[in-house]
């Protein structure tokens, strides 16, 4: 069993290009040896630059095509093809396309996102590497303040069987994001053949009880799973995605 303690990150600046992000989370908490930090990919976005203008965007005719049949601005999805390695579904009548990104994600819109740009025709989109964004946050943290930590950046996702949106890792270092059981035995003995927990989501969704796209707090810090921070940074969120020949809905 774990006690496991939720820290928001507070007193964060607007982040610019090149900030250098484990650094100021150091600043602003106290951190542990074993702390896991999850960090919101828009922050993570900014520090790398991944913030496009649509007013510099000049749509194509399959954009201005998908534009018309969804409502959406053409500029944004010229935006989201190109983010994009393939249109998954369309849904007219909801204005959303279901892509699968070049990291091989299937989410709305290419992962991108307009809320709390500086103005209304920014968007940001996904890291290119989230994990190499993990590695690069984890070597900050722990060159600043000195202790062993993992780092999990998280963005909020939509669920195919459920209503709501529910924050997962997109990228992840120094953690295992799959705790595999199958072998062990449950309470009354029984082998497990198939629990896989999705260990790097749970760290996800948990930091977003503490905080909100509303607060200003990009990052927190998750404590007292330390048994789970390893030495290496590990196979990278990567390692969850189901191949498409495994994919039962697609």
């Amino acid at each position: 069993m774990h006690d496991v303690t939720i820290i928001p990150v507070e007193g964060l600046p607007e982040v610019p290009e090149a900030f250098n992000l484990g650094q100021a989370i150091a600043g602003q908490v106290q951190l542990a040896d074993g702390d896991i930090v999850a960090v919101s990919q828009k922050v993570v976005s900014k520090s790398e630059g991944r913030v496009v203008r649509l007013d510099q965007t000049d749509p194509e005719t399959e954009a201005v095509n998908l534009a018309a049949r969804t409502g959406k601005d053409p500029r944004l999805v010229q935006q989201i093809l190109e983010e994009s390695r393939s249109l998954v579904r369309v849904d007219e009548e909801r204005g959303i396309l279901i892509t699968e990104t070049h990291h091989g994600f299937i989410c709305a819109n290419a992962g991108i996102d307009q809320s709390n740009t500086a103005d209304v025709d920014q968007a940001i989109l996904l890291p290119l590497d989230p994990d190499g964004s993990a590695r690069r946050i984890r070597v900050e943290l722990e060159t600043a303040a000195s202790v062993r930590t993992a780092v999990v950046v998280t963005d909020s996702f939509g669920r195919a069987w459920r209503q709501g949106q529910a924050e997962v890792a997109i990228g992840c270092a120094g953690i295992n994001p799959l705790d595999d059981w199958r072998g062990r035995s449950d309470q009354r003995g029984r082998e497990l053949t198939a629990t896989v927990i999705a260990l790097a989501d749970q760290v996800a969704a948990a930091s977003d009880l503490v905080r909100t796209k509303a607060d200003g707090v990009p990052a927190v810090v998750v404590r007292g799973l330390g048994d789970h921070v390893i030495e290496d940074d590990g196979p990278g969120c990567a390692s969850q995605l189901r191949d498409a020949g495994e994919d039962l809905f697609r």
